[in-house]
């Protein structure tokens, strides 16, 4: 490779490569949210390119020195407008200021028009489809290039430098087709990335408004039906009195979901306790026992009682989540099995529960979809369990790690951070 390519290659480079950052960059900035980041601070990567182009001309025969810096200034001010230009007009003439050289003032006011025409039509661009953007950008390129030569002091005494000009002109060009196709795909992406997370969003919002109907409206009839029955006078005190509790505990149930729904959705911050898992995790047997034994499930525990566990949260929360990832494991094996429980608090900082079942088990892809809303590989079953169990923990600083096969079983790790009693900064 030769020296002219090798500088044509560069300059070329210098052009793009802020392009691929600013891409890396807004990426970045929407999948963790920076809050720091300002729409302003996109224009960075303009003036990088334009910085660069100067830095590495492309050094064709002295004192001659071409480059891509038309290709950042016009697009900066297509896609920015007046003020973006304004500001990269300033940074072309401070850098070539700098740099000195002859035919400063016919650069200066050579770019001065040809920001005030991109300017102009700026409004106009940004409405247009792709074609139309193509032919304005190149068109004012060559604008600029050709009132470029009627600037003294610029040596066309020879056939040469003529003909490394249009060569110049030519790679201008195409340089800035190649440049403005690049960005019109990374923002169709950006686009597409947008309207992608907000179907997303509007599907979830669909699933979980079908599953409050669903969930809620079972226990709302039930209600409503013991209430039509205690019109009949004729109802023994007994059995209206049956009705009444049991239309009590469907209202519970009721508001439990809407319970379940707000602890997911947006929980409302209480106190943190101290929990001694030791205990929690009998609790969670015993509640589910009869389950068990209706499933011809064995519960099997692996405690120590002596075991100092101990973590920082919400106890009733905490309890919610392991029995519903209980619950799932024992309805898990519909023809009977073991249930796995230990505790192990041997970690300096973590405690992790392991609980194993003999149950279907799921695939990667039903595991990689666990927790989320409104999935579940149960026929009646809406996902809110699960989805509630992962939010809890995630609150409580920790993390539910699954493992499973496909008729062997599923694994799960639940891992908290320990509380030490000796910090009280930690509580």
């Amino acid at each position: 490779m030769d020296l002219y390519t090798k500088n044509l290659v560069i300059s070329f480079l210098s052009v793009l490569f802020p392009l691929f950052v600013w891409q890396l960059f807004y990426l970045l900035h929407y999948i963790y949210q920076f809050k720091w980041v300002k729409k302003w601070m996109f224009a960075i990567f303009p003036i990088l390119s334009i910085i660069l182009c100067m830095t590495f001309p492309i050094a064709f025969v002295q004192p001659l020195l071409l480059d891509f810096r038309r290709i950042p200034l016009i697009l900066g001010t297509l896609y920015g407008g007046y003020k973006a230009g304004a500001l990269l007009l300033s940074v072309i003439i401070t850098v070539r200021y700098l740099i000195g050289g002859e035919a400063f003032y016919s650069s200066f006011l050579i770019f001065i028009f040809i920001t005030i025409c991109a300017a102009i039509v700026s409004s106009y661009y940004q409405k247009k489809p792709l074609k139309q953007k193509v032919l304005v950008s190149s068109g004012l390129t060559l604008l600029s290039l050709i009132f470029s030569t009627n600037f003294p002091p610029v040596l066309f005494s020879r056939a040469e430098l003529m003909n490394i000009r249009i060569e110049h002109w030519i790679l201008n060009v195409i340089g800035m087709v190649i440049t403005i196709l690049l960005t019109e795909v990374i923002m169709i992406n950006f686009n597409l990335l947008h309207k992608s997370i907000k179907a997303k969003k509007l599907e979830v919002a669909r699933h979980l408004a079908a599953s409050i109907s669903h969930e809620i409206g079972n226990p709302l009839t039930a209600t409503r039906g013991f209430i039509q029955l205690l019109s009949d006078e004729r109802i023994p005190i007994e059995t209206r009195n049956n009705y009444l509790k049991i239309a009590a505990q469907e209202l519970d149930q009721a508001i439990d979901i809407i319970d379940d729904y707000l602890t997911f959705a947006k929980p409302a911050p209480k106190d943190k306790e101290k929990i001694f898992i030791f205990e929690e995790i009998q609790h969670g047997v015993k509640v589910l026992t009869p389950l068990a034994k209706i499933n011809n499930v064995k519960i099997n525990t692996s405690l120590m009682e002596n075991q100092n566990c101990f973590v920082l949260g919400e106890r009733k929360k905490f309890e919610q989540s392991l029995i519903n990832i209980l619950k799932n494991s024992i309805e898990s094996m519909p023809m009977g099995g073991e249930l796995n429980i230990s505790l192990n608090c041997e970690g300096i900082s973590t405690i992790k529960i392991i609980i194993k079942d003999e149950g279907i088990g799921m695939t990667k892809q039903q595991i990689d979809r666990l927790g989320e809303p409104y999935f579940t590989t149960k026929e009646n079953g809406t996902g809110l369990g699960m989805m509630v169990s992962f939010s809890i923990i995630k609150r409580m600083g920790g993390e539910i790690q699954v493992k499973s096969e496909q008729g062997k079983g599923t694994f799960f790790s639940i891992i908290l951070p320990k509380y030490n009693q000796d910090v009280n900064s930690a509580v």
